[in-house]
This record gives C-alpha cells, sequence and structure tokens, in this order.
C-alpha cells in the first residue's frame, strides 16, 4: 500500500538496494528525465548495477541479514575440542557463502541451487577442512564438487554451521529453527514458559537426541519439535566449525602443566553421530544427504518465496506483511517455469508495485 514513489525517490530505493548507497549521475539523470519507472529502462539499470563492483555490498548485507552471516563471530570455537579452527578459517567459511551467493545471482542460477549444488568456493585451508584435495593457495576460486559429496548448498557451508552452534556442541534446535526461519521462512514459534532448555553435555555420555527425546515428552514441547528438529538433527552430520564427523568430540581429561596450572586435554572420541529423522510429512531421511533432496523436491516453491520476501526486505527496509503475500507470490509464480532464478527474482522485485510503492 501507498503512493508510488516519485522518480527521485525509486533512484534513491534502488540504489540503496543494490549498492548501498545514494544514486550516481547516471541514475539521477534517468530520474530527471522521468525514464526511471519506464520498466526496460529500469530492467537496463539492474543490469548495469549488478554488473558494477558495488553491487558486492548487496551482496554482503543480504548473506549477513537472510542468512545471518553478521553473526560468525558471535562465538569462539572451543580451543580444546576444534584445535583445527582459526581466524583465517573463519574468514574463509563468510568468503565461501557471500562469493557463492554471487556467483548464483551472476549467473541467474536456479533456486535449488541454496540447497544442494554442484559446485561451491574454497581456498587450501577450507578445502582442507572440507577433505577437497588439490587446492593450493589462499585466494578463493569456484571448485565442482563430486557427485558424492556431502557439500554444496548453503546448508552444507561452515559459515552456516558455525552461527548455529555454540562454539562447544551443536543442537538440532538452532540450526533446525535455521533452517524453518532463514531458508523455509516458516520460523518456529518461542518456546514456551517455564520449559528448561537443553544442557549441553561436552563429557560424550549423552547425545543430542537423546536430550530432545526426552524434551519431546513435554506435550507442550513435541508440537514444535516435530517441525524444528528434523532439519537440525540432519545437520548433525556437521560439527561446530562446518566440519563432517560421524561420532562426536567429548572433553578430554584435564592436564597439568609445568606452570602448575590445569589444561583442557586433547579431545577424545565421543558416541556416534545419527542423522536421520522423519519429516513432518511423513518422510524418512537416513541423513544430511536424504534430507537435502527432500527440500529441492518437495520444498523449492518455499525456498523461492522466502528468497523473494529477504530480498523485498533488504530492498524496502520492511518485513513483508500479510497483504504483500499476493504480490511475492506472484513474483515467485512468474519464475517457477524457470526454476527460480535468482538474478531474475532481483529484476522481478525491482519492478514489482511492493518496490515502486512507499
Amino acid at each position: 500500500s501507498g503512493e508510488t514513489l516519485d522518480e527521485y525517490a525509486l533512484a534513491t530505493r534502488l540504489s540503496y538496494f543494490l549498492w548501498r548507497s545514494m544514486p550516481d549521475d547516471e541514475l539521477f539523470a534517468l530520474a530527471a528525465e522521468g525514464r526511471l519507472s519506464d520498466p526496460a529502462v529500469m530492467a537496463e539499470q539492474v543490469e548495469r548495477m549488478l554488473a558494477d563492483a558495488k553491487s558486492e555490498r548487496f551482496v554482503k548485507d543480504f548473506a549477513g541479514q537472510a542468512f545471518r552471516l553478521y553473526e560468525m563471530n558471535a562465538t569462539t570455537p572451543d580451543a580444546g575440542l576444534y584445535p583445527e579452527f582459526d581466524e583465517r578459517l573463519g574468514q574463509a567459511m563468510v568468503a565461501e557463502t557471500e562469493l557463492f551467493l554471487a556467483q548464483l545471482i551472476g549467473e541467474n542460477l536456479g533456486a535449488a541451487n541454496l540447497v544442494a549444488a554442484d559446485f561451491t568456493f574454497v581456498n587450501r585451508r577450507l578445502a582442507e577442512h572440507y577433505g577437497l584435495t588439490g587446492i593450493e593457495g589462499q585466494h578463493m576460486r569456484r571448485v565442482p564438487l563430486p557427485g558424492d559429496s556431502v557439500r554444496g548448498g548453503l546448508l552444507s557451508q561452515a559459515s552456516i554451521h558455525k552461527i548455529t552452534a555454540n562454539g562447544t556442541t551443536t543442537s538440532p534446535v538452532p540450526r533446525g529453527n535455521f533452517v524453518l526461519a532463514n531458508v523455509l521462512g516458516q520460523p518456529a514459534p518461542p518456546p514456551p514458559p517455564n520449559v528448561a532448555g537443553l544442557e549441553p553435555d561436552t563429557r560424550g555420555t549423552t547425545t543430542i537426541r537423546e536430550q530432545l527425546a526426552a524434551h519431546r515428552s513435554n506435550p507442550m514441547c513435541a508440537s514444535c519439535h516435530v517441525t524444528i528438529d528434523p532439519p537440525g538433527l540432519a545437520m548433525e552430520s556437521f560439527d561446530p566449525i562446518g566440519g563432517f564427523r560421524e561420532v562426536y568430540r567429548a572433553s578430554g581429561e584435564e592436564v597439568l602443566g609445568s606452570d602448575g596450572q590445569t589444561y583442557p586435554g586433547p579431545y577424545k572420541e565421543g558416541l556416534p553421530v545419527d542423522a536421520s529423522g522423519v519429516t513432518p510429512e511423513g518422510e524418512v531421511f537416513a541423513g544430511f544427504e536424504e534430507y537435502r533432496e527432500f527440500l529441492v523436491r518437495e520444498k523449492l516453491e518455499d525456498v523461492a518465496q522466502h528468497f523473494v520476501s529477504q530480498l523485498l526486505v533488504l530492498a524496502t527496509g520492511a518485513e513483508v506483511q500479510f497483504a504483500d503475500r499476493e504480490a511475492r507470490d506472484r513474483i515467485v509464480a512468474k519464475l517457477a517455469g524457470n526454476d527460480y532464478p535468482v538474478r531474475s527474482m532481483i529484476h522481478e522485485v525491482a519492478q514489482s508495485d511492493l518496490f515502486r510503492r512507499q
């Protein structure tokens, strides 16, 4: 709702959407001539702006807000449990996700790639972390992924695993909530009051799955956990720094240093990981790869719909309201036949009434 933006306001909105800064001379000139509201001119400008290096700010802000990458440094991985983590590895994790999103936009790839792609971006450090061979040097580059790789798509990227863990342990609850809220656009309601949270067990005597089972025995918790737990359990194959695992790591015995202080000892292998589950629709999955296939097969429209919603939030600065959903859904439906290509989503957002009105 609201009045149609005038040409200068439209130029400003477009510029802050794709460049995160004020319009340049060309945009101001088009606004002065009253031409920016012409759909063909708008399409040309979107292409010009996405081709400009300033659009990197758009990708960075979009990754930061839509997929919470701005929280990357909120936790510090436990040095005793995850000694391989360092700042450079963390920087490579962020770069992977930003470059990946930029590539989807640059090549106008379909939304299925958000969940399952056959490529990613790594440098030597991140490639080693992922078990990918033959990558040298510090610069990030696109690499094809083997057909049987657990990597591919946002949910396999270490940045996402780190921001959804606490640095010491993982829990299916925050990870499941990330999938629901940030990928599918269907956030779970907050937990009922007076329900105790899950206490992490770094000693390795119980698994998170066992703790969740006890949690679900509470009827107040069960209805939401049926939805939250499956995606979170599928992602249990990834540790708090995004390494693939088949067993949990447990805290080692403390050791006495020569200075008389005690220090955490080397970690030890704990209990086996079980990443299987059942979706609310009754689909059984053995692990992350099967859950990822389920998302592509059954939830692609939801993924595309939420991606468009997130673009609208970045473009207008406002959440998509109930009254806006029909207009958003028209954008999504228009792109369904082409597998929801993401650069086209940006074009459709810029052409939409939601973008052009206050």
